[in-house]
């Protein structure tokens, strides 16, 4: 098989496709962006990475951008103001980018999925939506390497970010192994490289297992450039919220979930493979 050169990233200007993206142009990739405004992706994007414009939901778009592509990188997630019964990039969005790849002869899809859409304690349509777009994905008929990954730190700094505050909801009663973004992108890197990752599926953890809290004033303590404080908040205050907004409600099922579910390290033959995940939130923190 040809080495893969050139690689759609869908998601490019995202909390984790910006890393993602600056690892594949530091690997040697020939990278673009599919994204739906030019000037407002070309300052956070390297400056290598050339830029199409288009929408999960325009195929035409899609069509335009894949051509000539050897494989397609799927930042996608279900944004926190969407409804159940409406146009959902990472499913109905996905499976227009697959049907446009399968047509432009794209060799490899990588998608980034996750650990918590396993969690069992309760039924949500968020985590069901992400399994069936993981399922359509692996029925492509496009060789595919999914990613399911724990917690990511850039979630710290950025979503859990209020102010000079970090907040942390609920107590979690089991830790997760936090991965930044960087180490994830050297491993998608990686797998692009290694014709043996094709129809594979990995978990992506990081070298610390610290319950939110703990990694949370980890950050805190020692930020680069901020002083930074953590913020606690009672999760059944968040539920309560949650009934009158839907940004709420999606984030009391998240911290529920990742509050509850263990999560044993299962990344041993990720980092044999594709390299292992060495940064510490420590490491994080102070380059922030």
């Amino acid at each position: 098989m040809d080495a893969v050169r050139k690689v759609l990233v869908i998601g490019a200007t995202g909390m984790i496709g910006r890393p993602v993206t600056a690892e594949l142009v530091a690997a040697g990739f020939e990278v673009t962006a599919l994204v739906r405004d030019a000037a407002r992706a070309r300052p956070l994007l390297p400056a290598a990475v050339r830029l199409t414009a288009g929408d999960v939901a325009d195929a035409a778009s899609l069509r335009a951008a894949l051509t000539g592509q050897d494989a397609v990188y799927l930042n996608l997630s279900v944004r926190q103001t969407e409804r159940e019964n409406e146009f959902h990039p990472e499913l109905q969005g996905l499976e227009h980018v697959l049907e446009e790849a399968r047509a432009a002869g794209v060799r490899r899809v990588l998608y980034l999925s996750s650990l918590i859409k396993d969690y069992a304690g309760f039924r949500w349509w968020v985590f069901e939506l992400k399994k069936q777009a993981a399922e359509r994905v692996r029925r492509s008929g496009v060789p595919y390497t999914i990613f399911h990954p724990s917690a990511f730190m850039e979630t710290l700094v950025n979503t859990q970010l209020a102010g000079p505050f970090i907040l942390v909801a609920g107590q979690a009663r089991h830790p997760m192994h936090w991965v930044s973004g960087r180490d994830y992108g050297r491993q998608v890197a990686a797998a692009l490289r290694l014709p043996a990752a094709a129809n594979h599926e990995y978990v992506v953890q990081g070298p610390q297992a610290l319950t939110t809290l703990q990694a949370a004033r980890e950050v805190a303590r020692h930020h680069g450039r901020r002083r930074l404080r953590v913020a606690y908040a009672p999760l059944g205050l968040i539920k309560l919220f949650g009934r009158l907004l839907p940004r709420m409600n999606y984030g009391y099922h998240l911290i529920e979930a990742l509050n509850e579910m263990p999560e044993p390290f299962g990344a041993e033959a990720t980092w044999q493979e594709l390299g292992p995940a060495t940064e510490t939130l420590r490491d994080f923190a102070a380059r922030q």
